[in-house]
């Protein structure tokens, strides 16, 4: 039954997984992103956070150096009283014999200050220098990257065939939209920047730990293969995790939009209980993978735990067997220093891997986005082999020639136009009537070129419509299709979104569409909102403006949602006034007629009254052409197609 089919159908598509990819993120995804922010604005970043950390090192350094130079000045005044310098324990000779630097350990006390004083200060505001820049540099680079990004994956979804929709589950797009760029935006900058900081951090952390205690590095060098081996270990666990979690992501928002914008059929049918529990399942999928992020950094926290201990377990050993058991011990400044610094060392190596892991994570938005860029199939991919066509020639309705047509929505189905060949002459009115299913709108398709011939040619002034660009083709076309749609904004920017018409033309189009009086009647004119979708306007009024907008073109080929402001050369109706009353209707008929009269203009009906007035009318059945002559001949024949049409409408023919 048809419960069963509909289940069916949503199993099948559940099981077309998305894909994904495996393993470390690749460097050319690096690369991408690093070319989006800008080769100098990187290393610029990169400079300026070596800058800023070499500042902080070196402000500490100098710290320990000011008192080491305050310890041995008063030493030395102690030790210049007594006749003996046997009672000098080790570590005071090690200050003695420290050099002096810049010439401070010749200078007066109160010199000595000012000059330590100043350059500490100098240090200081140096360091925040390097940080402004730092962040400045960091936030304008996310931004530029984040830009660039979003526009070049905008452009190829809009650019990619018509087909992948009919494919791709909304969802997926929807992701790649809102949690992808959202990690390009906001979450990969900031959590980049603090990988950077904490990479810098560490290596100053154990230069100043090596430099205060060489043999530090017997400790260092073993815990760092431990901690490349965990690191590793963690980020290949973290990073497929993240993968699941964005694929699992998918469904929940495909689920999402499918239950708000059927929920009136889904209530009627009484199947809130099988969405509820369906969209429980997604989420419980996609809940799982975050959590198991989450256990994933437990453990590896208490690993980097351990490194801490060891780490700080051995300054202190080493420092204190140094000072015991060598001659000249340790410098008690440094060795202050390095333990200070090496107390720290935990967070860092958390945060390093945390961050470095998170950053990867964070790339596999990146990867989904650039894939989307360049892995999308594109309409047009050879664009320099199209001709351009030729809009100087005198303005007249065009001739459309079908010949041996026969197009397939998918390859294994039956052809939906098959073999069509007919003529369209300059100027001519064609209405289409046909079944649901006949093909109707499919003639419209491949006029537009939204799906791929199979076989066969289609001819606009004997210009085959495959060697025309398909931008440069749908701008030469206007069509108002059977759903009308506008766009969040004023009227103005709906009818007239690249400003190329003065208020008196808009205010005809919209006379020409019965419009004018609602608009003023607004209040604010053409200025007025219309909020998302149009949805302070009925179906009815959306398609009225649609057909304003339409006039306003100026387009070659002219389809009835954008017909009446674009004064194209073929007019395409696709039931465009389904929606309409018949008074309306009548009205905008003769409008057309009218405003039209030296355009090609190509009618599929909603209501056979809307064409009986038409030069010929094409009767369609099956992807085939069963009938094509004027109404009038149609109906002398009774058993005509079109006959039998009009007579169920009960159509009163005018004679």
């Amino acid at each position: 039954d048809i419960e069963e089919q509909v289940i069916q159908t949503e199993t099948a598509l559940q099981n077309e997984a998305e894909q994904r990819c495996t393993g470390t993120v690749k460097f050319t995804i690096w690369k991408r992103y690093f070319i989006a922010v800008g080769i100098c604005l990187s290393f610029s970043i990169v400079f300026s956070v070596f800058l800023m950390q070499a500042s902080r090192n070196v402000f500490d350094w100098w710290l320990s150096y000011w008192t080491s130079h305050q310890l041995s000045v008063i030493n030395m005044t102690n030790i210049t009283g007594r006749t003996s310098f046997k009672i000098l324990n080790p570590s005071v000779v090690t200050i003695l014999d420290a050099r002096p630097i810049f010439g401070f350990a010749t200078q007066s006390a109160d010199q000595d200050f000012k000059s330590f004083f100043t350059i500490y200060v100098g240090l200081a505001i140096a360091n925040s220098f390097f940080t402004l820049i730092r962040a400045f540099t960091f936030a304008y680079g996310g931004i530029e990257a984040a830009r660039k990004l979003h526009k070049s994956l905008l452009n190829s979804l809009l650019q990619c065939s018509i087909s992948f929709f009919d494919t791709t589950p909304s969802g997926r797009i929807l992701n790649r939209f809102s949690s992808d760029t959202w990690s390009v935006d906001d979450s990969l900058p900031f959590i980049m920047n603090v990988l950077l900081a904490n990479i810098f951090s560490l290596l100053g952390t154990l230069v100043l730990c090596c430099y205060g205690l060489p043999k530090f590095l017997i400790v260092l060098v073993p815990l760092a293969i431990f901690y490349y081996f965990i690191q590793n270990y963690y980020r290949w666990t973290s990073r497929e995790i993240k993968r699941i979690s964005s694929v699992a992501l998918s469904p929940v928002y495909a689920h999402f939009g499918e239950t708000i914008s059927g929920l009136s059929t889904i209530r009627a049918f009484r199947h809130v209980t099988r969405f509820v529990e369906h969209n429980f399942f997604l989420v419980s999928n996609s809940i799982r993978a975050q959590f198991s992020s989450l256990v994933a950094g437990s453990w590896l926290g208490f690993r980097l735990q351990l490194i801490g201990i060891v780490m700080v377990a051995g300054i202190s050993l080493i420092g204190v067997i140094e000072h015991v058991y060598t001659i000249h011990g340790s410098n008690p400044a440094l060795v202050g220093l390095s333990l200070s610094y090496i107390l720290s060392v935990t967070g860092l190596l958390n945060g390093l891997i945390s961050s470095f892991t998170e950053t990867e994570k964070e790339m596999v938005g990146v990867e989904r986005v650039t894939a989307y860029i360049d892995e999308l199939p594109k309409e047009d991919e050879n664009e320099e082999q199209f001709v351009i066509l030729n809009e100087d020639r005198e303005q007249k309705g065009a001739m459309i020639e079908y010949r041996h047509v026969t197009m397939k929505y998918n390859v294994e189905q039956k052809p939906a136009l098959d073999n069509i060949t007919f003529q369209i002459k300059s100027n001519e009115k064609i209405g289409i009537v046909g079944r649901t299913g006949s093909g109707k709108s499919s003639l419209l398709a491949t006029l537009f070129r939204t799906v791929n011939l199979s076989e066969g040619q289609i001819l606009i002034d004997n210009v085959d419509t495959t060697t025309i660009q398909r931008r440069i083709l749908r701008q030469s076309l206007a069509i108002i299709p059977q759903d009308p749609f506008l766009f969040s904004g004023t009227i103005r920017e709906n009818l007239d979104p690249y400003q190329r018409h003065t208020d008196e033309e808009i205010h005809m189009a919209l006379e020409k569409c019965h419009l004018r009086d609602l608009v003023e009647n607004l209040g604010n004119g053409l200025d007025s909102i219309i909020v998302e979708r149009g949805r302070n306007f009925s179906v009815g009024q959306k398609q009225l403006f649609c057909l304003a907008r339409a006039l306003l073109r100026k387009a070659k080929l002219f389809c009835l949602a954008r017909a009446l402001l674009r004064k194209a050369k073929i007019l395409c109706l696709d039931e465009a006034t389904a929606n309409i009353d018949m008074e309306t209707d009548r009205l905008i008929q003769a409008s057309i007629r009218d405003t039209c009269s030296d355009v090609t203009v190509i009618t599929i009906a909603h209501r056979v009254q809307t064409i009986v007035d038409s030069d010929r009318v094409l009767v369609m059945d099956n992807g085939r052409i069963i009938e094509f002559d004027t109404p009038s001949n149609l109906l002398e024949n009774p058993q005509s197609t079109f006959a039998q049409l009009v007579r169920q409408a009960k159509v009163q023919i005018p004679s």
